[in-house]
């Protein structure tokens, strides 16, 4: 009863008191992020070296959580260890067993560690003001819980701004049974970005100035390089980049933090750094490979070598051979390589905006190197991440100079709104013997509401974009995994159709940096509610113009990727792309309250992110965990 009235008092937390509560204290215990030559010394430890524990051993493991001093990337910054080493120490965990870990705080502020992607009860989830108070700082708290799955996860706070700080890790179940992935050598792969500036900072700059990290706009001093791009003449160039400007809005508005701040990191290490993955020739190499970016979106290829998917999100797919794939903020895939030769290769994960890169070596002795492949051009947002793009191709505006593609964007800032009048957009609804799983609809209408000034980016129509693999991908004849691609090894027990379903637009000003769900920040939102034990679905609709990764907490979220009920995959974190519809059933088999939000961590910060209730029914309240 302690318990549960402490977190019926945690759960009326405002957002303002929840922001200072867990977060603004960074600001003052942070101090200097960029330190000078002279601090440079044989006492500073490099990051990326960190070891392993297993949190399924009988006697647990101890975690510790300071703020340290490291060499990242050459210079010294300042962020935050789990027993010395960013990221912190793999996690393994066995299926069928109960973890323990022990948290030690030892910063001078709140603190959490979120579990992302794995099943426990809501107390054991470690989001502050939503599942328990957080971790004081000098106090220990206890985490336990029963492990039921396996596969590849990572773990995170989930306090503040401490995730962009260094405060990560990766997470791996083995299975109980017999793993249906055959390799020889496994090795973690962890990428992040770090930026040398204080967080806060970076927000405060977000919500300051309009594309603050954003260096690759188009430009005067830069039209010949977009004519020779695109093939346009020069008044072609000139009227699309009118028809943005019309708009407000920005092409190149890939990511909103940029490698102008960030140094992206591979296992804690620079691309100068060049981490080395060890194996010998014709041995079957597993990858685990997590992104644990605050902002970051990573296309991951290996010249030269294919890669086989052989798991999303630590689920089991059938596997896929690609050349390349993009992985989303929060996203996990295990793939299998084989060494052909005694040689190097490159595992290279250029960022999604262009703007920098990790890298390793695979090899079979340390010292190797391979070719670092030349940056590829940054991309550009097309009409179709605007809800442009329909079967047939453009609609309506065909012969309109300057204009192309305009058709459809009503719902701009400054386009005329009256032409959503006549547009009906699906709202919830109930169907007693279970919704369609195979063949759903394609293509939407936004319908008439605007969700106000948080959102400013509504194309009339959304749209499934499950072969799309991405802005900048598929034009060079590589092979790229999309989600339609992704198929689940074996039926997910107890999944069934759906019997209700809402619609969940994501939304967002650039303007002012403001992101919600249905235009609303968590602070204005209520709380979503799921029926304990119904099957529910999710149709999200991107009204903006940037992929999001979307994740929720404590449940597994089943994606319609064109399959049917024994074939959709299984995932935590979900990426919906510019202007797509995206859809996801939900078992809601886990009581309590759970966080969901954009795993893009400024996002979250700046409004997207909701309380998912677990309730007796659609009027009553959450139900105890314990109960």
């Amino acid at each position: 009863m302690k318990d549960q009235s402490r977190f019926s008092e945690l759960s009326s937390m405002s957002r303002r008191r929840f922001l200072v509560t867990t977060g603004s204290s960074t600001l003052a215990s942070y101090l200097m992020l960029n330190r000078p030559a002279w601090a440079l010394n044989a006492d500073v430890a490099r990051s990326g070296n960190f070891g392993e524990l297993d949190a399924t051993a009988e006697e647990g493991i101890d975690l510790y959580l300071e703020n340290q001093d490291l060499l990242i990337g050459g210079r010294v910054g300042r962020g935050i260890t789990i027993n010395g080493s960013i990221p912190g120490p793999v996690i393994r965990m066995t299926e069928g067993k109960d973890a323990l870990i022990r948290v030690h705080n030892r910063l001078p502020e709140s603190s959490s560690i979120h579990w992302h992607g794995i099943l426990l009860p809501f107390d054991m989830d470690g989001v502050p003001g939503i599942s328990f108070a957080g971790i004081p700082a000098g106090e220990t708290f206890t985490y336990r819980f029963p492990v039921r799955q396996n596969g590849t996860y990572w773990y995170h706070s989930h306090s503040g701004f401490q995730e962009q700080l260094g405060h990560y890790g990766q997470l791996i179940v083995d299975p109980a049974q017999t793993d249906p992935v055959d390799y020889d050598v496994e090795h973690t792969v962890v990428l992040s970005d770090w930026t040398f500036e204080d967080p806060h900072n970076v927000f405060r700059n977000l919500k300051t100035i309009e594309g603050y990290y954003n260096f690759q706009r188009p430009t005067l001093a830069n039209i010949d390089d977009q004519m020779q791009a695109t093939g346009m003449a020069l008044g072609e160039v000139i009227g699309k980049r009118l028809s943005w400007q019309g708009m407000r809005m920005d092409p190149t508005d890939i990511a909103d933090v940029t490698g102008a701040t960030y140094t992206f990191l591979m296992n804690g290490k620079s691309a100068d750094e060049n981490p080395v993955f060890l194996a010998e020739p014709g041995q079957k190499v597993r990858l685990r490979i997590v992104n644990a970016s605050s902002q970051t979106y990573y296309d991951v290829r290996i010249p030269g070598l294919p890669m086989t998917v052989v798991q999303a999100d630590g689920q089991d797919i059938k596997p896929v051979e690609t050349d390349e794939f993009r992985i989303a903020v929060a996203e996990t895939y295990d793939v299998i390589i084989t060494l052909p030769d005694d040689q190097a290769y490159t595992l290279f994960a250029e960022t999604m905006d262009r703007s920098g890169y990790a890298r390793g070596t695979l090899a079979s002795r340390v010292g190797m190197s391979a070719a670092i492949p030349e940056p590829r051009r940054r991309p550009m947002l097309n009409m179709a991440d605007m809800g442009m793009m329909m079967k047939g191709g453009m609609e309506g505006m065909e012969g309109m100079e300057g204009m192309e593609g305009m058709e459809g964007m009503e719902g701009m800032e400054g386009m005329n709104h009256g032409a959503h009048d006549s547009m009906v957009m699906p709202m919830g609804r109930h169907a007693a013997n279970g919704l369609p799983t195979e063949n759903l609809v394609e293509r939407v209408k936004h319908g008439p509401s605007g969700h106000g000034p948080a959102s400013i980016t509504m194309a009339q129509s959304a749209y499934r974009r499950l072969d799309y693999p991405g802005a900048g991908l598929g034009d060079d004849g590589w092979r790229v995994l999309t989600y339609s691609q992704l198929r689940a090894l074996e039926r997910p027990p107890l999944r069934r159709p759906p019997t209700r379903e809402f619609y969940l637009h994501l939304t967002g000003n650039m303007h002012q940096f403001i992101w919600g769900f249905d235009g609303k920040k968590w602070s204005e939102s209520d709380m979503i509610r799921f029926e304990y034990g119904e099957r529910l679905r999710i149709n999200m609709i991107n009204d903006t113009m940037m992929s999001h990764p979307i994740h929720l907490h404590g449940m597994w979220m089943d994606l319609y990727a064109g399959g049917d009920l024994d074939t959709n995959p299984r995932k935590h974190t979900v990426n919906v792309q510019p202007a797509e519809l995206l859809t996801v059933d939900i078992t809601a088999d886990a009581p309590g309250q759970w966080a969901f939000h954009c795993h893009l961590l400024y996002h979250m910060e700046a409004g997207m992110f909701r309380t998912v209730a677990v309730v007796r029914s659609l009027e009553g309240g959450s139900i105890n965990a314990d109960a």
